[in-house]
């Protein structure tokens, strides 16, 4: 007898029960990744502080001192800082989500595993980052005496789960991608980095009239950023129309992402 095992040709079908039968694997993947991350390291995590940070002192010399971009009436290194705390998970996550197929040709050829999995367990790994970074972001807010608001720190859980989610649906789509057309490996650091500077990062979404803003939405970190800001850091009040344009186009890309990798799922294994 002949036994095939293939995933679900179903676009909309999401196998719970599999996914739960190799939850181990899933675990054993994101203990890996986090492993490998910093093999061989001689500060170890702590990268993880020095990235966000010393791009932070870089940005507050050259945009907030020389270039005197505003920063919604409070200190530049906050108020870029507290857009970099969750520029770097979505950058990190949505890197290594990108790549994880392609990292895994070996496993994805040779054993059957729910491939979901990979870029999922590929992004976990960023948040441990984003935890060493946030603590470095209490440290910025005690030396300014700046207090942050309790909706925001109620309300952070929630954003950094909907970057996470934007990162795995932008992720999961360039990722399948990434199987069949390999250049988009290496159009995506150019990629990413276009989309940081559409992303109000290091100037805020006040400076566009109101009519522009519901199109920075369709950009998802637009308005987790600006939430962050405004209810972490005081920065205004939450701007509802942007953050509500940014969770459905998060939700659009998620589900072109897995339209799309369901379509090719089946054929992984031929193209890596």
């Amino acid at each position: 007898m002949e036994l095939v095992i293939k995933p679900e040709s179903k676009w909309w079908h999401i196998d719970l029960k599999e996914l739960w039968f190799y939850r181990e694997l899933f675990y054993f993947l994101t203990w890996r990744d986090t492993k490998v991350k910093y093999k061989q390291t001689y500060i170890g995590v702590a990268w993880a502080i020095f990235q966000p940070f010393i791009t932070m002192v870089i940005f507050s010399v050259i945009f907030g001192k020389f270039g005197k971009v505003p920063s919604d009436g409070i200190p530049y290194p906050i108020f870029v800082y507290g857009g970099l705390l969750f520029w770097v998970l979505f950058n990190g996550g949505l890197t290594s989500a990108s790549n994880s197929f392609v990292n895994n040709e070996r496993i994805i050829s040779k054993v059957y595993f729910p491939r979901i999995i990979l870029p999922a367990s590929a992004i976990l790994t960023n948040i441990i980052d984003f935890f060493f970074s946030a603590i470095i972001f209490a440290g910025i807010l005690v030396f300014y005496h700046h207090t942050p608001g309790l909706i925001g720190l109620l309300l952070a859980p929630l954003l950094v789960l909907l970057t996470v989610f934007s990162a795995f649906g932008m992720g999961l789509l360039i990722a399948s991608f990434n199987v069949k057309f390999r250049d988009i490996r290496y159009a995506l650091p150019f990629f990413i980095q276009i989309l940081m500077f559409v992303t109000p990062v290091i100037y805020p979404v006040s400076i566009f009239p109101d009519k522009y803003h519901l199109l920075l939405g369709l950009n998802p970190m637009s308005g987790i950023i600006d939430t962050a800001r405004a209810t972490l850091l005081g920065t205004g009040s939450i701007d509802w129309a942007l953050l509500g344009v940014s969770v459905a186009s998060s939700l659009v890309y998620c589900a072109l992402g897995f339209v799309y990798f369901k379509k090719m799922e089946r054929h992984f294994a031929d193209y890596i």
